[in-house]
This record gives C-alpha cells, sequence and structure tokens, in this order.
C-alpha cells in the first residue's frame, strides 16, 4: 500500500533531519524536502480525490430515505459482477440518518446489478436490510424505509460480516493517515526550521 511506503520515507527524512555532516548537509535536505513535499502532495490529491470521485458520470444516484422514528445508521453493500471472489462486494458508509431525512450516495453500477441496503440501531444490531435490482442503471433510485425489516437472513450475515470488514479496514486506513500527516508536519517544521537558522 502506497500510504505505508510514504510512511517509511517520511521515517526515513525524520531520521535524515538528525544526520550531521556538511559534506551530505546539501543532499540530505534535498532528500527531505522531496519526501516531505512528494507526501504533501499525494494526500492533497487523494483528499480531493476521495471528495470528488462519488460524482461519476455514470453514477447512480441512490436516495436512502429514513421514515422511521429513530435515528438508522445506513451502508450499501454493490454486488460486483464477473471480478475475483475478494472484490465481490464493494462497501460504502451512507452515514446515520435522521427521522424523516434521507441521504444521497453515488454508485458505479457498470459491473453491477444489484446492490444491498443495511441499517443497524447502536452497535451491530441490524434492523433493516434489503436487496435492490437495478435493471435499469440510467434510472436513480430511491429507497424508502418504512418497516423494519430483513428481506434474508442469509444475505444479512454476510452484508454484516462486510459491514464489519469496512469498520476494520477504515480503523487501519485512518491510523497509517494520521500518521503520515503527523510526519508530514514534523518533517516540514523541521524543515522550516533550519531554513530559518540560516
Amino acid at each position: 500500500m502506497i500510504i505505508i511506503l510514504i510512511l517509511i520515507f517520511l521515517i526515513i527524512a525524520l531520521f535524515l533531519s538528525a544526520a550531521r555532516g556538511e559534506k551530505w548537509n546539501f543532499w540530505n535536505k534535498v532528500a527531505r524536502t522531496i519526501i516531505t513535499i512528494s507526501a504533501a502532495a499525494y494526500f492533497t490529491f487523494w483528499f480531493v480525490e476521495r471528495s470528488v470521485s462519488q460524482f461519476l458520470e455514470n453514477s447512480l444516484a441512490v436516495q436512502v430515505i429514513n421514515y422511521l422514528p429513530q435515528p438508522i445508521d445506513f451502508y450499501i453493500i454493490r454486488i460486483q459482477d464477473q471480478v475475483p471472489d475478494d472484490q465481490k462486494f464493494s462497501s460504502k458508509h451512507v452515514g446515520q440518518i435522521r427521522p424523516e431525512y434521507f441521504r444521497i450516495e453515488y454508485l458505479n453500477m457498470q459491473k453491477s446489478d444489484e446492490f444491498w441496503v443495511v441499517g443497524y440501531i447502536g452497535k451491530g444490531n441490524l434492523v433493516y436490510f434489503s436487496q435492490v435490482a437495478v435493471p435499469n442503471k440510467n434510472e436513480d433510485k430511491i429507497i424508502e424505509v418504512r418497516n423494519y425489516i430483513n428481506h434474508s437472513q442469509k444475505l444479512s450475515a454476510i452484508a454484516s460480516q462486510k459491514v464489519e470488514d469496512l469498520k476494520y479496514e477504515n480503523i487501519k486506513l485512518s491510523i497509517w493517515v494520521t500518521l503520515d500527516l503527523l510526519l508530514i508536519f514534523l518533517n516540514a517544521v523541521l524543515l522550516f526550521r533550519s531554513n530559518k537558522k540560516k
């Protein structure tokens, strides 16, 4: 994963900042500067891409409306066709939706003709599961959640596992990203201080 590779380079840059010696001082600083600027540029691109990638030209807009009397935490799991088994399920966290409110998610359905909507109250208490077929990929979907319902115990068990996998991956990713950003900040501060001393 490129985020871990960047972390390694940032750690190297941090160690280089502690190195002393006039002979290597210039190249040391050049290497640290390149690593820090490259890492900052990558994460800038990464955050922008994650913010705008949902608005794809051929994406399907899915509007989830909560008519239940409690806030529900929703996830969407897209079922992908003709892909390896480890890529068959693509999960997204829609977010917690209050009663009489809605959220819109954008799905790339080019390799899919079905998605699942999963709803939770509290931690791990599944109260809603439905399969949604997409025969027409040019027509946006409106999912109105009016009842506590589980259309399939077997499939909802798979969905719950995929949601847990998504939560675990998000926790891991957030840890790596936080460490990277912290090291970018530390390296930038050290570079700024060394410039200021001169």
